[in-house]
């Protein structure tokens, strides 16, 4: 399983790449003891448009594997007696009143975001595409989530808004950060899904994507 004589033999039998710069993305990974690299796709998120949210999110991870793909020499992932590589990918969109939100972009948008959260709940779609790079083989699969709310005060809202990070989020959504965690009601679901990334699904496409 080492790959080399100066890794240790428990080291995990494939290397993976993690393709997102989410923090939260990050932290499950590391949770879920997996060890991996991180590269991103820095692709323009909003040219790709979809009416359905499982089409958007699934196109999305998928394009974000496609533009990573596009920048490595995938013949060296192919040759025989590497080890196996993995790419992951995944994105997730809030659905709220049947309305699609992402990142919000001006203050005033997050704002509205999160007063229509305020004693209502939301639904969350997640995508986790994996591609072996030595095999070429893909699989990707879809995850959702509900999050109920009490109210929310204007005060915690603002404070949300003005630290900033509800704009690195889809839908200004931080079901963990320590000041939304208090108005969460209900979580219909997997809380690792809602915060981007679910431990289940992501296992278990690692295994198939492992497997002839």
């Amino acid at each position: 399983m080492a790959a080399g004589s100066s890794i240790p033999a428990t080291r995990q039998p494939f290397k993976l790449i993690l393709g997102s710069s989410s923090v939260a993305r990050k932290h499950i990974l590391e949770e879920m003891g997996l060890e991996f690299q991180v590269m991103t796709a820095d692709i323009d998120e909003k040219s790709i448009r979809r009416e359905n949210p499982d089409d958007l999110v699934m196109v999305l991870a998928e394009a974000k594997a496609d533009a990573i793909m596009s920048r490595l020499n995938i013949t060296d992932y192919q040759k025989e007696g590497n080890q196996p590589t993995l790419l992951l990918t995944s994105d997730i969109v809030v659905v709220h009143e049947g309305i699609i939100r992402e990142k919000p972009t001006t203050k005033e948008e997050a704002r509205q975001f999160l007063k229509g959260y305020s004693g209502g709940h939301v639904s969350t779609v997640g995508s986790v595409v994996v591609t072996n790079l030595t095999t070429r083989k893909r699989l990707g699969s879809l995850d959702k989530a509900e999050v109920y709310f009490h109210d929310i005060p204007d005060e915690v809202i603002e404070n949300l808004i003005d630290e900033g990070v509800v704009f690195r989020v889809a839908g200004g959504l931080l079901l963990e950060h320590p000041l939304t965690l208090p108005f969460v009601e209900a979580v219909i679901g997997s809380s690792d899904s809602v915060m981007g990334l679910s431990k289940e699904i992501a296992n278990k496409l690692i295994h198939d994507a492992l497997s002839t």
